[in-house]
């Protein structure tokens, strides 16, 4: 799923000239439940078509322009909302193709009722988006956050690091479960992504003296299978990788900056630098590192950062913060981090790391669009 982007969009002012037919877009894998209001009618109707039936859907919306029409004698442009989710962005852009203005919205932005046991079917949340789409379109502020649906090359450049990522996970957990069937057998030295690791495995002994049982030896076995597989599909996605980087080499900055290998690029352009930000606070909400502030009387305390916004790139600024410390501490930033943590440990580290993300964040960016050289950094050889 993209991530969440404005608020307002281009609405600058309360507007009640709404001349158009709102329809909510309610998806699940058996049906859509289309709802819709339409100028001069009170109620709201409802629809269902088949689950991915675009024609039935594109034939409705024709129909619920026509009626409009037929009733007032004025033409009426179609207004759509659906929430983002599994189904990704390709309904959203069948949509566009076809005249038809349509919005995702970020779920998680739209306020609920805070009542212990709310009430929750298609229909209410159709209700709900329908009349997020009217607030929205009447310029209320701070109504939703609607998402900036990727172009399809952006969508699909991003998919190397998201499947790296998924295989190295697969690879941890494959390694961590040879380890943990030896170690209830009192072997504690052996290495499954050691390059002599079948040999190793013929000559692990129990804890006890004995050999590896030959039921358990076969199952290791089996898991190096998958392990090995693993390894070799985490470097063709590698290998992909870096060709996509070196014919991207001449346009991007950030693998000149010592610090910065090819994965945390590849996330950076691919998660977050393939869109436009307006200012710093977009990009550190954008990756949930914008900090959230608890003021209501006399009480006045952060909560920490909203974690509301990308978690890949959120996660990956985090690595890289610890890693900007290591390869540049001779950086304005790191001298930052290194004054303010100086005479506290634990928590204050912690929080401070994430400062620093942010920070960082907002300096590569800068480094990226705008060529500012961040204070104090230092260039790989060229």
């Amino acid at each position: 799923m993209s991530s969440t982007g404005h608020t307002l969009g281009d609405q600058t002012a309360i507007r009640t000239d709404l001349a158009a037919v709102f329809v909510s877009l309610e998806l699940s894998r058996k049906s859509w439940l289309i709802t819709s209001l339409s100028p001069g009618r009170e109620k709201m109707s409802r629809r269902t078509v088949t689950a991915g039936a675009v024609g039935e859907l594109l034939e409705l919306l024709r129909r619920l322009g026509a009626e409009a029409e037929r009733r007032d004698g004025r033409c009426y442009r179609i207004v759509t909302i659906q929430e983002a989710g599994l189904d990704g962005f390709w309904l959203h852009r069948v949509l566009e193709l076809e005249g038809v203005e349509s919005h995702v919205v970020d779920a998680a932005s739209i306020a609920v009722s805070r009542r212990r046991r709310r009430a929750k079917s298609d229909r209410i949340d159709g209700e709900a988006l329908l009349r997020t789409l009217l607030a929205y379109k009447r310029g209320e502020p701070r109504v939703c956050s609607m998402v900036r649906p990727p172009s399809p090359e952006a969508e699909d450049r991003r998919r190397l690091g998201r499947e790296r990522k998924t295989l190295v996970a697969e690879r941890t957990a494959r390694t961590n479960r040879i380890k943990g069937l030896l170690f209830a057998q009192g072997v504690f030295d052996y290495e499954p992504r050691g390059r002599d690791r079948r040999a190793r495995l013929e000559a692990v002994t129990t804890g006890d003296g004995r050999p590896v049982p030959e039921r358990l030896k076969g199952q290791i076995l089996r898991e190096l299978d998958r392990l090995e597989l693993v390894e070799a599909q985490i470097k063709a996605v590698e290998a992909e990788r870096d060709a996509l980087l070196a014919q991207a080499h001449a346009a991007s900055r950030l693998g000149r900056l010592v610090g910065v290998g090819p994965e945390f690029a590849n996330v950076l352009l691919g998660e977050a630098f393939w869109r436009s930000f307006d200012n710093r606070r977009q990009l550190a909400a954008y990756a949930g590192l914008a900090p959230t502030p608890w003021k209501s009387g006399s009480i006045d305390r952060e909560q920490g950062v909203s974690k509301a916004g990308n978690p890949r790139l959120r996660t990956t600024m985090i690595q890289l913060a610890w890693l900007w410390l290591r390869h540049q501490p001779k950086s304005e930033l790191s001298l930052w981090f290194q004054q303010r943590v100086s005479q506290g440990q634990g928590r204050i580290r912690k929080t401070g790391i994430v400062a620093l993300a942010r920070k960082l964040l907002v300096v590569l960016w800068r480094f990226e669009v705008h060529g500012e050289l961040p204070a104090g950094a230092t260039l790989k050889p060229a």
